[in-house]
């Protein structure tokens, strides 16, 4: 087995087992649910793999759960009905830390099915951010920025061929160290997996695979954007004509379920002034290495092309700010209104403190995105939502530093939790 590289859910996995019967880890395949579940479990089963339990399963399932606790049950999904056998075990014990969930899927809704409130917790995966995968020095940290203190800190020294390897190898454990060819083929592999057979079977509903592939692709062309439902269905159906927006809305819901692509939502605050928020979400791949994989494009493709590139990175910073922010109990919005203002990130923690961020891939766009972020916290009803904790531009590479008018600029290799 390699080396387990620590994560940051570690600790929040920890607090879980000591006040939840059982902890359910949901995130997409390859993220590293499993190992890191495996750190803090006594014993485990692999259910996807290990045929004998499944034949138990089918007789006894009781007999599933028997082994030293917490007890590991990987890819719980693939029988639904452990559920209520592991909440009748959480009650007859009456201790925490029983069990350990896994899922690369979000089952169907079960009537049959407890809700499990009081017994089960529940803990987010998403693949490694930069600074787990060891490639951020964390130097500035996203508590820091809450806190107000962040100091000047050195360039990383990242190229923007850097960040053109890093968007393609993306934040998978097993891909991490390998030969980037390889990492970029086994996102594309990913994906075909995902389109020929597990978009059908996590409801056990036929979908077109040629057409998942295009909706994918369109995903992909869009990743970072707040592309509506009609411009995905006319881009994935092509010379053919756009496919039915009911047939978009499915395959989109599978892939949520999927965990493959997760929407980042619109902030909602109170306003000085008249203008009018936008509710559509950004679209984003979990993994911004999926979206170049979906396009069948090379790393080298998003020199030729740096709009796409922008868009691409911001998705990368999207998926480190999610990672950074799930341990302070917080969220990654976004934001815009009708008078065109708009910004990239907003991070709301649960005790209401909330920071603003424009993600630029280059450091000569920081001065546009400095000023649009105080024209920005102008508008915002400072008496109702309360003011920013911070405003900061994160950048492709560069030196980090709070600038006089109080923006401060990070470059994502100094990103960190």
């Amino acid at each position: 087995m390699p080396a387990y590289s620590p994560r940051i859910v570690d600790g929040e996995l920890r607090e879980l087992l000591g006040s939840a019967g059982a902890v359910v880890i949901e995130g997409p395949k390859a993220c590293g649910k499993t190992m890191t579940a495996s750190q803090q479990a006594a014993s485990s089963v692999l259910l996807d793999i290990d045929q004998a339990a499944r034949q138990v399963l089918a007789v006894e399932p009781r007999l599933v759960l028997e082994g030293a606790r917490p007890r590991l049950l990987d890819e719980w999904q693939v029988a639904p009905e452990l559920w209520n056998q592991v909440r009748r075990a959480v009650d007859a014990s009456d201790q925490p830390g029983q069990f350990l969930l896994t899922g690369s899927a979000v089952p169907a809704d079960d009537a049959s099915r407890h809700t499990g409130a009081g017994r089960f917790g529940f803990l987010r995966m998403r693949p490694m951010s930069l600074f787990e995968s060891g490639v951020s020095n964390g130097a500035v940290s996203l508590r820091q920025l809450f806190a107000g203190e962040v100091q000047a800190v050195a360039d990383p020294g990242m190229s923007v061929q850097d960040l053109t390897a890093l968007i393609a190898r993306g934040g998978w454990p097993a891909q991490q160290g390998r030969p980037l060819k390889a990492a970029s083929r086994a996102a594309r592999d990913y994906l075909e997996q995902v389109r020929q057979v597990d978009i059908s079977r996590v409801d056990d509903r036929r979908r077109d695979p040629a057409r998942v592939g295009a909706l994918l692709r369109s995903l992909g062309r869009h990743c970072a954007t707040e592309a509506k439902l009609s411009t995905l269905a006319a881009d994935a159906g092509g010379a053919d004509g756009p496919l039915d927006e009911r047939t978009v809305t499915d395959y989109l819901q599978a892939l949520e379920r999927l965990m493959v692509i997760e929407d980042q939502a619109a902030w909602a605050p109170h306003l000085r002034s008249r203008a009018r928020l936008r509710k559509a979400p950004k679209r984003h791949f979990v993994d911004p290495s999926l979206a170049l994989a979906a396009t069948g494009a090379a790393p080298e493709r998003l020199l030729q092309d740096f709009e796409w590139f922008g868009l691409l990175f911001e998705s990368l910073v999207i998926r480190d700010l999610r990672v950074l922010s799930q341990f302070l109990d917080g969220e990654v919005l976004h934001y815009r209104d009708d008078y065109g203002v708009e910004v990239d990130a907003i991070v709301q923690l649960r005790d209401g403190r909330w920071g603003a961020i424009e993600i630029k891939l280059g450091e000569g766009q920081v001065e546009q995105a400095a000023a649009n972020l105080k024209r920005f916290s102008e508008q915002i009803d400072s008496q109702r939502s309360g003011s920013p904790a911070f405003l900061a531009v994160i950048c492709g590479k560069g030196y980090g530093y709070p600038r006089a008018d109080g923006v401060v600029v990070v470059p994502v290799g100094a990103l960190g939790p």
